[in-house]
C-alpha cells in the first residue's frame, strides 16, 4: 500500500506527514534490546498502512552514544548498533517502493570527541591547524586557569574544557560534543561533502540539528543577557552556509527542516528564504498549553510569520526531546518548558487521552506538513524510567533534578503479552531503556483490531487528510464560535472544531461528520475537549 500524496514530486514537502523514528527504540530486529535498521525494514509496511509520506531518523551514524546519537564520530557510517551502510540503502529503497521519503538527520553544530578530527587535533597541540577546525583557546588567569568566556551550556553545566596542554575547548552540549568552527573552509566543505553522500543514496531531506549555533563570534565575547547579537545563537553568517547547502539539496530535489529555536518571528523567517531552507520546525505550537486563545494566537502568528516567504508551517505536538503529549495535557501546567521539568509531576492520563486525540485532528487539520513522533499514533504517556536506568545526560548534568528526555525515548510495544512487548524479534535481550509494565493495552497488535484506539483514530485521520479535498497546504479561516471553541475552514467546506471550553457546543450545520476525536454526547453536542471534521 502506497503512502498518500505519493504521486507528487517536487513540492511533496508543503503538506506532508513525516514520521519521526527514534532508532533504538522503534523495532529491534536482531533482539539484542537495541532497536536497528532491520526491525525499521520489517515495520515499513506498519508505517505504509498508518499512511505517512515520509520518515526522519534521528543519528544513525557511528557514535559513542553519550547524548544519543548526537555526538557523531563518523557522518558516512552507520553505527553497527544499528546494521551497516548496505542496510541503510536498502531501507532508503525499501520505503520508496512504499511510498515513503527518507529524511536523515545532520549534526552540524559539533561533532564527537570520538571523531578522527578532534582526536588528531588534541594530538596535535596548541597552534596546528588540527586545532583550527574547532574553538581551541588559551584560559584567563594568572596560569589559564579560567575558562576563555562565560557562555551557558545548552545543557546544564560548563561550556569549555581544558585538555593536557592547558587549551580549552569550547562545546554548547556535553565536553564529549566539541563544537566546530564554522568560519574554517574545511568544516563547511566537509558537511558539502555529507550532503553530497546522502543524496547520493537517494535521501530524500535533511533534518538539521541546532541550526541556529553553527557561527559563532570569532572574538567569541562574554555572554550578556539581553544584549545583542548573541555570541553564538543567529548570527548572520549562517545564512551563507544555508545558502549554499540550498544550491546542492537543489541539485537532488532534496529538501531540508531546520531546528531552529528563536523567539524573533522575523528572524526566524530569514531562515525559510526562497533560497534557504524548505522549512522549520515550530516550536511555539509544540510548546503551547492546551487552551484556545493561546492556541489560536501561536497558529496565527506561526501563519503569519512564514507568510512573508511562502513557507509552509511545520506542526508537531511532541519529539524525541519533550514529555509526550497524553501526559502533558494531563498535567495542571500544559505547556512546555524544558526549565520546569521535574519528577512526580500529577497527571490525569485519561484527561490527556482525550485531549491528545482532540490534538491530534487540530494539528493534522492546519495547512502545512505535520510531523508524528514514534508512540504518539499509539498515545503512549511519558514512561517513569528508574533512576539507575537513565541514560541522557540532561539527568546528570543538572545534578539530579531534571528526569531527562528518556520517558519518551522507551521502545514501542508492538505486541501484548509478548516478551518486552514484541520490542525483539527474537526476544533475547531486555530493551536498552525498560518498559512499563502495564503497556499491553498500547501494544499496536491489541489497536489495531480496536476501531475506538489511538492508532486507528490516526490511520483514519491520515487517509482522510491524504484523499479528501480541503487538507494540507492552503489558507485557513476562523469561523464564529464560543468562547473557549477552536473553528477555522479550510478548503472544499472541510471546517475543524476543537472544544477546550467548559461545556458541550452546539455543532454548526453539516452535510458529513468526516471524523471526531471522540463521541458526541446525546443530543449530538461536541463534548470538552473533543474535536471534529465536518464537511459542510
Amino acid at each position: 500500500m502506497a503512502a498518500p500524496h505519493s504521486h507528487r514530486t517536487d513540492d511533496w514537502w508543503r503538506d506532508a506527514v513525516i514520521y519521526q523514528v527514534y532508532p533504538r527504540s522503534f523495532a529491534d530486529g536482531d533482539g539484542d534490546g537495541t532497536g536497528d535498521l532491520a526491525g525499521v525494514r520489517a515495520r515499513l509496511p506498519y508505517l505504509a498502512e498508518l499512511g505517512v509520506d515520509a520518515v526522519w531518523f534521528t543519528p544513525w551514524y557511528l557514535s559513542p552514544l553519550v547524548d544519543g546519537g548526537y555526538d557523531v564520530a563518523d557522518y558516512r557510517t552507520i553505527d553497527p548498533a544499528f546494521g551497516t551502510l548496505a542496510e541503510a540503502e536498502k531501507l532508503i529503497a525499501e520505503a520508496r517502493e512504499l511510498g515513503i521519503r527518507v529524511i536523515v538527520d545532520i549534526v552540524p553544530n559539533h561533532v564527537s570527541d570520538q571523531h578522527a578530527w578532534f582526536r588528531a587535533a588534541l594530538a596535535a597541540g596548541p597552534g596546528s591547524p588540527e586545532r583550527e577546525l574547532f574553538h581551541f583557546r588559551p584560559g584567563h588567569g594568572e596560569n589559564g586557569e579560567i575558562p576563555p568566556n562565560t557562555w551557558p551550556s545548552q545543557f546544564s553545566g560548563p561550556t569549555w574544557t581544558r585538555v593536557a596542554d592547558g587549551e580549552w575547548y569550547l562545546h554548547l552540549f556535553t565536553p564529549e560534543q566539541p563544537d566546530l568552527n564554522w568560519a574554517h573552509p574545511a568544516v563547511r566543505r566537509e558537511h558539502e561533502d555529507v550532503l553530497r553522500f546522502w543524496f547520493e543514496r537517494g535521501v530524500a531531506g535533511v533534518r538539521i540539528d541546532s541550526a541556529a549555533l553553527l557561527a559563532k563570534d570569532p572574538a567569541l565575547a562574554d555572554f550578556v543577557e539581553g544584549v545583542d547579537p548573541h555570541p553564538y545563537i543567529d548570527q548572520d553568517e549562517l545564512h551563507d552556509i544555508y545558502r549554499a547547502w540550498r544550491a546542492i539539496a537543489d541539485e537532488y530535489g532534496a529538501v531540508f527542516v531546520g531546528e531552529v529555536w528563536l523567539p524573533d518571528s522575523e528572524r526566524f523567517a530569514r531562515y525559510l528564504r526562497p533560497d534557504e531552507l524548505h522549512t522549520a520546525f515550530n516550536f511555539n505550537f509544540l510548546s503551547c498549553p492546551w487552551e484556545a486563545d493561546r492556541l489560536r494566537r501561536t497558529i496565527d502568528d506561526t501563519l503569519a510569520e512564514h507568510a512573508p516567504v511562502g513557507a509552509p508551517a511545520t506542526w508537531v505536538l511532541c519529539n524525541h526531546d519533550v514529555t509526550r503529549t497524553v501526559t502533558r495535557y494531563g498535567r495542571a501546567d500544559t505547556g512546555f518548558d524544558f526549565a520546569t521539568k521535574t519528577f512526580g509531576t500529577p497527571t490525569d492520563l485519561a484527561l490527556g487521552t482525550r485531549r491528545a486525540r482532540a490534538a491530534a485532528l487540530l494539528t493534522l487539520a492546519l495547512p502545512g506538513s505535520v510531523y508524528v513522533y514514534q508512540g504518539e499514533e499509539l498515545g503512549l504517556p511519558e514512561a517513569e524510567v528508574p533512576l539507575d536506568r537513565i541514560e541522557d545526560p540532561m539527568h546528570a548534568r543538572s545534578g539530579g533534578t531534571d528526569p531527562g528526555r528518556d520517558g519518551c525515548r522507551v521502545p514501542l510495544p508492538w505486541t501484548a503479552g509478548a516478551p518486552w512487548y514484541g520490542f525483539g524479534s527474537d526476544a533475547v535481550s531486555e530493551p536498552w531503556l525498560p518498559q512499563p509494565r502495564d503497556w499491553d493495552d498500547y501494544a499496536v497488535d491489541r489497536q489495531q483490531a480496536d476501531p475506538d484506539s489511538m492508532l486507528t483514530l490516526y490511520r483514519e485521520a491520515l487517509r482522510l487528510r491524504g484523499s479528501a479535498e480541503g487538507f494540507g497546504d492552503g489558507p485557513l479561516a476562523w469561523l464564529p464560535a464560543a468562547h473557549g471553541v477552536l473553528a477555522f475552514a479550510r478548503g472544499e467546506g472541510l471546517v475543524c472544531l476543537v472544544n477546550l471550553a467548559t461545556d458541550p457546543v452546539e455543532l454548526p450545520a453539516y452535510e458529513e461528520l468526516l471524523l471526531a476525536s471522540g463521541p458526541l454526547d446525546a443530543d449530538g453536542r461536541l463534548p470538552v475537549d473533543t474535536a471534529v471534521w465536518l464537511r459542510t
